[in-house]
């Protein structure tokens, strides 16, 4: 970045951001496209389009016919990140309804839908508790409802996690001496902070990371092979995906790689260390336990 660039306002940067955005993603800017979006002047439209022109030239053109501004055969974004999963991504928070309209800079929307989405609903009141008790440390009381029963217990959070369906918040949990999972939505009772006796970094399945291989499966024909290839983005018949141990589970479990019985065309992929990724989470939780019960020997021990 030039000192010129580190002289613009953040306002300034975020308009030439938006006639690459125009001119990349929609093929055509109008000077009203700023205003609008903006809310500038005509005056200043034109002062931000003649500097576009002035720094990026090769980015764009006038159609007198049109009226509009086109992007240039050798046309290469100059303020703008580009990203075709962000926008995507951008689209989908779009239509689950987490990002308004206005934010999307296209004029005309494209057709978009996308497949049900089941929203599992956060009591803010229990986000805002769980987020105070990471702040400081400390356990909160909550009523939980497990798959077999529902009673109260102390947790100690420490971290967030999104496993792809559901949120989970990581804790110490009080009465089982272990890091565990709770999902948010399955807490419905929430009481006040009270201290707790955990270290964060004794949670080795959170900060311990694996590389999940993921392949072609091996049943699937060549031609079969290179499609998925293609999809999964991998490169030399495989990818690989950082990940830390306690996600890991979640994701061999939504992408079915623990279930070996699936025919090839359904399971697409394999996970082709699963047994070193199985035995790694098993390792760190042992080794989790063997940290607690030191850090606490050595605790009593200082005591004394």
């Amino acid at each position: 970045m030039g000192e010129r660039d580190d002289r613009r306002s953040w306002t300034l940067s975020r308009r030439l951001e938006f006639v690459d955005w125009k001119l990349f993603w929609e093929g055509r800017l109008n000077r009203n496209d700023l205003e609008e979006t903006f809310e500038i002047s005509q005056p200043q439209a034109s002062v931000d389009l003649r500097q576009y022109r002035e720094e990026a030239p090769e980015n764009i053109e006038y159609n007198s016919t049109e009226k509009t501004y086109l992007p240039g055969k050798a046309m290469r974004p100059r303020f703008l990140r580009v990203s075709a999963d962000r926008l995507l991504l951008q689209l989908r928070a779009f239509l689950t309804g987490a990002l308004p309209r206005e934010d999307l800079w296209f004029r005309d929307m494209p057709a978009v839908d996308m497949a049900p989405d089941i929203v599992r609903h956060v009591e803010p009141e229990c986000l805002r508790a769980i987020l105070a008790a990471i702040r400081s440390r400390q356990a909160v009381g909550v009523r939980y409802q497990s798959l077999t029963s529902s009673r109260h217990r102390d947790i100690a959070p420490h971290a967030l996690a999104f496993d792809g369906y559901r949120w989970h918040v990581r804790a110490w949990c009080c009465e089982q001496e272990d890091f565990r999972d709770f999902v948010l939505t399955r807490i419905d009772e929430i009481g006040d902070l009270k201290p707790a006796d955990y270290e964060p970094k004794d949670d080795l399945e959170w900060t311990t990371k694996t590389t999940l291989k993921l392949c072609p499966h091996p049943g699937l024909t060549e031609e079969q092979r290179q499609a998925i290839q293609r999809d999964y983005n991998m490169h030399d018949g495989c990818r690989d995906i950082e990940v830390r141990l306690s996600m890991a589970y979640y994701f061999i479990k939504r992408m079915n790689l623990d279930l070996q019985d699936l025919p090839p065309q359904r399971a697409q992929i394999e996970l082709q260390n699963l047994a070193e990724v199985q035995t790694a989470i098993e390792q760190a939780k042992v080794a989790t336990k063997a940290l607690v019960e030191a850090r606490r020997r050595g605790t009593a021990e200082d005591a004394n």
